[in-house]
């Protein structure tokens, strides 16, 4: 199958939906894990062209050392990060920044825009690591443990059960959204994904994560599941999410509606309208009505 699909390999860019998150989160690094994996497990890399070096973490004549002749035996994620592991036992780590992409061409007429890294392999391929603002970076790493411990990240968030929710975050007195967001504590959650999240689970983001009882862990964690399960169904494209998604109320998506202003409106109470704010720095939405705000003791 992977064969036939690099053969019929043609349009320059997978990836270019005009409703996109701000920033690759962990649903769309999986589906970039994914086209990946389809492409890569069993090549071999003939050679590393580097079109711009900003993105290297690790610098070229290492890297170039490293790839050149080796063959990619599997694909993994962490999180926002992806890792391609080759024969020689070394790993590759792709963190895409905030405006990370990946894509496929044979020909240098066809290359992505913005294409700052290229993969040359066996069969003719090239792959593609784009990234129009440059903050994704590309480095060598000893395994994907090595990298983990390293960049001090949690367990992806996929992993993580109900009962290590509770015990990372059940004691800490810091508000719930910006905890969600820390990289340390689980791995892959984004600013739309934790307000989806909290949308689903029921639970304002300014709740102190002390404050929360054992069933609002069990919501949370059962929320986190749904969001990222489905998320990674649709390939991380939004305007194919449920109509009981909060996610169509930001500005970036008005597809769930169109020609209306429906989706300013919770999906559950459609006389609720949503309303924005910022926690932590960050902009944040939330059903008045789903989310009550807490009272002075929470």
């Amino acid at each position: 199958m992977a064969a036939a699909f690099r053969q019929l390999w043609q349009p320059p860019l997978l990836y270019s939906s005009s409703i996109i998150s701000p920033m690759p989160e962990l649903p769309e690094v999986e589906t970039y894990r994914r086209f990946l994996d389809e492409i890569l497990v069993g090549q071999t890399i003939v050679a590393l062209e580097v079109k711009d070096a900003h993105v290297l973490a690790t610098d070229e004549v290492t890297l170039r050392k490293a790839l050149s002749g080796h063959r990619v035996t599997a694909t993994r994620r962490l999180g926002k990060n992806c890792f391609l592991e080759l024969d020689s036992g070394q790993v590759l780590a792709l963190h895409f920044g905030m405006t990370g992409d990946v894509g496929a061409y044979r020909d240098e007429t066809d290359a992505p825009r913005f294409t700052r890294v290229a993969l040359h392999l066996a069969d003719g391929l090239r792959v593609a690591f784009i990234d129009p603002r440059k903050f994704g970076r590309i480095r060598l790493t000893e395994s994907v443990a090595q990298y983990q411990k390293a960049k001090k990240i949690g367990p992806d968030a996929l992993d993580i059960t109900a009962q290590q929710l509770q015990a990372a975050l059940g004691a800490r007195k810091p508000l719930i959204k910006p905890l969600l967001l820390d990289q340390s504590i689980t791995a892959g959650l984004g600013n739309w994904i934790v307000d989806e999240v909290l949308f689903q689970a029921k639970i304002h983001p300014e709740r102190r994560a002390c404050t929360l009882t054992e069933a609002e862990f069990k919501a949370l964690h059962a929320a986190i599941q749904l969001v990222l399960t489905t998320a990674i169904r649709h390939e991380a494209t939004y305007r194919h999410f449920p109509a009981s998604f909060l996610i169509h109320a930001r500005e970036w998506d008005t597809s769930a509606t169109p020609n209306t202003d429906n989706h300013i409106y919770c999906p559950i109470h459609p006389k609720t309208k949503i309303a924005k704010s910022y926690v932590g720095g960050r902009a944040t939405y939330v059903c008045p009505k789903c989310q009550p705000a807490p009272s002075e003791n929470k």
